[in-house]
């Protein structure tokens, strides 16, 4: 534990001491209008394409103001050593859901290195979007990520706010060294699909002191996810903590050594959850620390669900391949808003090992909760509630 809070201390360091940049890309010096109204993705582009070329540690500058954008890819790989990229203003998506809902990504960074993102909000006006889907009408686009990273190594975010994204909120992809703090997300309770970070195929991802406020999982973890250390993060609304789904495909890659410190759950869906698809899948889950976490009036505070299936239709029959071991639960507390505050529902032919709940109290209404245990083992330390079924 103490090797990995120092690792993390020292890519923090790393980070915050990178310059502001020598070289100054300013997006009004390339056409763009912050009058909420005009469309300023060229401009943004080209500010891109100039800071990116420089062979300066650079900045991208946007002043404040209104900036409507469309869909924009910033490609790499950039000459620059470093870009930050400081936003003092708003990027707007159009009021017409179609313009970015026909696109994987709104803002798209792809196989780029050394970009820090300061500051700034980006308002993706979906509620309409969300409103087509849960009316259930015909033709409606999945939607537009907000923020993604691809491909890319030695990113940092801090103090963006992500505000009604059409569908994910921030997303690394096959990413490499990356820090966020003091992240905002914010969307509806009922907006579908809109997780607020998303960590897949990625490694060495710290996330501190963030809050998000959502319609799915505030944060979600996918396959190929390693190294990942959360802390000082608050959640609600939203679907909690989630490792997973996994078992999507046969062949998947695993999760491996997640740390998540000093979170608050509130009103949330699920706490810390694990979830897997009861399908065959070489994928894996271990060496996860769940620490220091406060549940305020949430449904499932605990859970493993080695049979998801969220809406039970087309349901797998099969059992989940996912194996899950050496996961660790320790000063938790709190409210569960259901009886059940601790449930184990694990694979029958791979059963989760190695789950050890430490020092853990959490009451339903003021009175005995429970706890359900299938096909896991494991072991308690400390004073547990409710009592185990381990």
């Amino acid at each position: 534990m103490a090797i990995r809070i120092i690792t993390v201390m020292i890519f923090f360091g790393l980070l915050v001491s990178s310059s502001y940049g020598t070289t100054n890309y300013n997006v009004l010096k390339y056409g763009a209008r912050p009058n909420g109204a005009s469309d300023s993705s060229r401009a943004f582009v080209e500010a891109w394409g100039a800071a990116c070329g420089s062979t300066d540690s650079t900045m991208m500058y946007v002043p404040r103001g209104r900036y409507l954008v469309g869909p924009m890819i910033f490609k790499g790989p950039c000459k620059a050593p470093s870009i930050t990229i400081r936003i003092d203003g708003t990027l707007l998506g159009s009021g017409d859901y179609r313009v970015l809902g026909n696109y994987s990504n709104w803002v798209s960074f792809e196989g780029v290195s050394g970009v820090s993102i300061l500051g700034g909000s980006l308002d993706a006006k979906g509620s309409s979007l969300w409103a087509c889907k849960l009316s259930q009408a015909p033709n409606c686009p999945s939607g537009a990520t907000s923020l993604s990273f691809t491909n890319s190594n030695n990113i940092k975010i801090k103090g963006l706010l992500s505000l009604n994204s059409q569908m994910f909120h921030i997303v690394f992809n096959g990413c490499k060294d990356v820090y966020v703090e003091n992240v905002k997300v914010v969307a509806d309770g009922n907006s579908p699909n809109t997780d607020g970070i998303h960590v897949q195929l990625s490694s060495n991802v710290a996330i501190f002191n963030s809050s998000i406020k959502t319609g799915d999982d505030c944060i979600s973890i996918g396959p190929g996810t390693k190294n990942l250390w959360i802390e000082g993060v608050k959640c609600g609304p939203g679907h909690g903590i989630s490792i997973g789904s996994l078992a999507k495909d046969t062949e998947e890659e695993g999760v491996q050594n997640v740390t998540v410190r000093r979170t608050i759950f509130t009103g949330t869906t699920n706490g810390f959850r694990i979830k897997s698809w009861a399908r065959p899948s070489n994928g894996f889950v271990q060496r996860v620390r769940f620490i220091g976490a406060t549940m305020q009036n949430v449904q499932n505070p605990i859970i493993i669900d080695q049979h998801y299936c969220p809406h039970n239709l087309n349901c797998p029959t099969e059992h989940s391949g996912v194996k899950i071991s050496d996961v660790v639960y320790e000063e938790i507390q709190g409210t569960s808003a259901t009886e059940v505050a601790v449930k184990f529902d694990c694979s029958s032919n791979n059963p989760c090992r190695g789950i050890r709940l430490h020092n853990v109290n959490l009451t339903y209404s003021h009175e005995v909760a429970r706890s359900i245990c299938s096909n896991v083992l494991g072991n308690t330390i400390g004073i547990v509630n409710p009592n185990s079924c381990l």
